[in-house]
């Protein structure tokens, strides 16, 4: 009965009434009052002649001396004014009070009571819906509709308008067509408890007790799997089409009362209805769990388990797969129990019942006409408007200091032979004429064993070591010179291999990349066919994305990366580089193309398209940069953007120039301005960096840099040192330290190292300290709780 009340009241009350006090009509009517007792008097002011009274009564209603019974009432209704007729087809109090009217005339054919809590309910939202949204406010009383009801049900005029349309929709063998026959009492339809029966959409029609009901029979759903997908979705766009000329006044979702608890109700299929159908069908929906009479499950004493408790079970485990359908936990769908075996207890009538006590076809028409009767008031009063399901998101904004910051930031990709990013990177390397031939006039050095290595003493440990870092350094300079004159000598010269079409060149063979180190796994232990890929000639390089903090025994990769560089034409390149992941909810993806042309005098000018997604939206911005080397040793670089993120655009533009003075000194200033969706952000950075002796074959370097950023008024300073540099032999450190005027920052330090494992107690003893001042911190808040 609980699902039953709080399903009433969203169904009418809904966006604009809800936003009232809760508390005026969250709950049922006040218990001392029967349906018929409600006053819904608001207003001393008579209505107008065409609210929907006679012209006699209605005028000693504005007189003050109405003392009409309401069986003058029926009589005065049966002849009414030319005008009054026509004024209660279009007035929407009147046509409310006629909606009243023939549900208490279908009550009392059905004999159902008028004093039920679902029907005084149904009367108390009615009447609340009614005194907000019109004008003036409903003055009639239920006993004045209830009498009207029973006069013309007993004299059988005018003829009840009234017809209930219903869809069913559920899995194949649940009983949809078995359940319209026993509604129906005779076979209408085909039942097979075998093999489906229902392959076509079909309407089937009916009388019950003078009320025309029409039930929409559905072929059944398959359960859901990767294979059954695709047909499911075919019935449901067919039965949607079938419904758009007459769409239906209920829908029913059919069960089974004994499969659900074992796992039969699927959200899968939920989430397909919800995608095809809309959220607004579970606006009408019954549930109807078939098979109610069956044996109950042992609970955990061995005993069955009560039938209330297994059937509030089940259908709380069915609105918690709807609420997940609809990202909607305020929706409560009735649940209807049904037994359609004809071997079905029957009380002395011969109607059905349950093992609850309940008849449950009088039920299910109580529920059908209450739904109808909500629907039509909500039709008459203008709320479908208002209904509103799902989750309720705010329009997502993206950051406007956070765009600016990573536009400052950005460096584009461009030809990896002629990039400018190479200029000082080249210059280096070129200054040092000093150490030219050092390694080649190195004398040989013997390469000690492991056991030859353990045998010497401490110092000469530490002179062979230093020994052979002094050979590795000198080794990777001479390497790095030589891959810089190559690129140096292909600039002047412009040799492109496939402008010369030299076809006998040979093409570089296929190498077997190392294997990535993965978690340990359940699987088979041979992971040739799942871990290793080949690089071939071909262009895109497809790599697998290791995640680094996955699980134990998991597969350990989080996505896949595919890259590819090709040169167009001389001196122009293209470069594509993506990166997707997914899982069973989410979908990422990251992706930049960008197209460069390189100046064999120095300048480079790139434009590129960047997608990103964030959530279920995508981040597009499409960017150029243009930069040009005026001096020996500085770059200039200016560049512009333009983001796309829904339906707003982002406009960004920034400047920068790079100086390097000697050897290891280089510095960088920017400004950049971002502005968009009415916003303004202003920003830039100045960067100071100290190379190291040995740079670049050994990358120590150490930055201090600082940014200044404005956004609406409000200025931001921040500032923050870098540093990466050999501690000692095989291991590096690395310090990040960040601090800006909010007095917010962050400092982070990063250990490697080859040797010192020792190093790794440090993590253990901060994770051990972190759980004991969590322990420590309860029991003091525990102490305090109890004392």
């Amino acid at each position: 009965m609980k699902g039953i009340m709080d399903w009433v009241f969203p169904q009418l009350l809904v966006k604009s009434l809800a936003s009232l006090s809760p508390g005026g009509f969250s709950g049922p009517p006040p218990v001392d009052q029967r349906a018929d007792d409600i006053d819904l008097t608001t207003n001393s002011e008579a209505l107008p002649l065409h609210s929907g009274a006679p012209c006699s009564i209605e005028s000693r209603r504005e007189s003050g001396t109405d003392t009409t019974t309401p069986q003058q009432v029926v009589e005065a209704a049966s002849q009414p004014c030319n005008h009054y007729v026509e004024g209660r087809k279009t007035d929407p109090l009147a046509r409310i009070e006629d909606l009243k009217i023939k549900l208490f005339r279908l009550l009392q054919r059905f004999s159902l009571s008028s004093d039920n809590l679902l029907v005084a309910k149904v009367l108390y939202r009615i009447h609340i819906a009614t005194s907000i949204r019109a004008e003036p406010p409903d003055r009639v009383r239920n006993a004045r509709a209830k009498a009207i009801a029973a006069a013309q049900e007993s004299s059988g005029s005018p003829e009840l308008d009234f017809s209930l349309r219903i869809l069913v929709l559920g899995k194949t063998g649940v009983g949809k067509s078995a359940t319209i026959n026993s509604l129906l009492d005779e076979r209408k339809t085909i039942t097979s408890a075998f093999q489906p029966a229902t392959d076509r959409i079909q309407e089937i029609s009916g009388s019950l007790n003078g009320v025309r009901v029409t039930f929409i029979d559905t072929p059944g759903f398959s359960p859901s799997s990767t294979s059954s997908v695709r047909r499911n979705r075919k019935i449901m766009l067919s039965v949607k089409r079938f419904i758009r000329r007459s769409p239906p006044d209920i829908v029913l979702f059919v069960e089974r009362l004994d499969l659900i608890n074992m796992g039969s109700c699927d959200f899968p299929l939920l989430k397909l209805m919800t995608d095809v159908f809309g959220n607004a069908i579970w606006f009408n929906t019954l549930i109807v769990m078939t098979h109610a009479s069956s044996s109950l499950p042992e609970g955990t004493g061995g005993y069955p388990v009560s039938y209330e408790s297994y059937v509030n079970r089940c259908s709380e485990l069915m609105q918690h797969y709807i609420h997940e359908a609809v990202l909607d936990s305020k929706l409560e769908n009735p649940v209807i129990l049904v037994e359609n075996h004809p071997q079905c207890v029957k009380n002395t009538r011969g109607d059905a019942i349950l093992p609850n006590g309940q008849v449950w076809r009088s039920h299910f028409m109580l529920l059908c006409i209450c739904s109808k009767v909500l629907s039509v008031a909500s039709n008459i009063l203008r709320l479908e408007k208002s209904i509103d399901l799902g989750a309720k998101t705010k329009p997502r904004v993206p950051s406007l200091p956070h765009l600016l910051s990573s536009f400052v930031k950005y460096r584009s990709i461009s030809n990896p032979t002629q990039d400018g990013g190479h200029d000082f990177y080249d210059e280096i390397l070129l200054s040092d004429e000093e150490g030219e031939d050092e390694y080649d006039q190195l004398p040989p050095i013997r390469i000690l064993s492991k056991s030859q290595f353990s045998k010497l003493s401490k110092s000469h440990k530490h002179d062979y070591l230093d020994e052979l870092d002094y050979r590795e350094t000198l080794y990777l300079k001479k390497q790095l010179k030589e891959e810089c004159r190559r690129r140096r000598e292909k600039q002047l010269v412009g040799e492109v291999s496939h402008e010369e079409g030299d076809e006998s060149a040979t093409l570089p063979e296929a190498v077997l990349l190392p294997d990535m180190v993965v978690p340990l796994s359940f699987d088979s232990d041979c992971h040739v066919h799942r871990y290793r890929c080949l690089v071939t000639n071909e262009q895109f390089i497809p790599r697998p994305v290791l995640d680094p903090q996955g699980w134990d025994h998991d597969v350990g990769f989080d996505g896949i990366n595919l890259e590819t560089s090709v040169e167009m034409r001389k001196n122009l390149h293209a470069s594509v580089s993506g990166q997707m992941s997914k899982d069973k909810q989410n979908f990422n993806i990251q992706s930049e193309c960008t197209t460069a042309y390189s100046d064999p005098r120095g300048s480079s000018y790139s434009v590129g398209l960047n997608v990103q997604s964030a959530g279920k939206d995508m981040f597009y911005t499409v960017h150029g940069n243009t930069r040009m080397k005026n001096f020996k040793h500085n770059v200039m670089d200016c560049g512009v953007s333009l983001t796309s993120f829904g339906k707003k655009y982002y406009v960004g533009g920034k400047v920068e120039d790079s100086v390097l003075v000697g050897k290891r000194w280089k510095f960088l200033v920017n400004a950049a301005q971002m502005r968009g969706a009415g916003q303004v952000a202003y920003g830039g950075r100045f960067e100071a960096t100290v190379l190291g002796t040995d740079y670049p074959a050994r990358n120590d370097c150490l930055s201090v840099f600082l940014s200044p950023l404005s956004f609406e008024k409000d200025t931001v300073l921040s500032g923050g040192v870098q540093s990466e540099f050999q501690a000692m032999r095989g291991t590096r450190v690395g310090v990040n330290v960040n601090l800006n005027s909010l007095k917010m920052g962050q400092v982070g330090v990063k250990i490697s190292s080859s040797e010192h494992l020792e190093i790794a107690l440090i993590a253990a003893f901060t994770i051990f300290r972190a759980v004991f001042s969590k322990r420590v911190g309860e029991h003091s808040q525990e102490e305090l709780e109890t004392g």
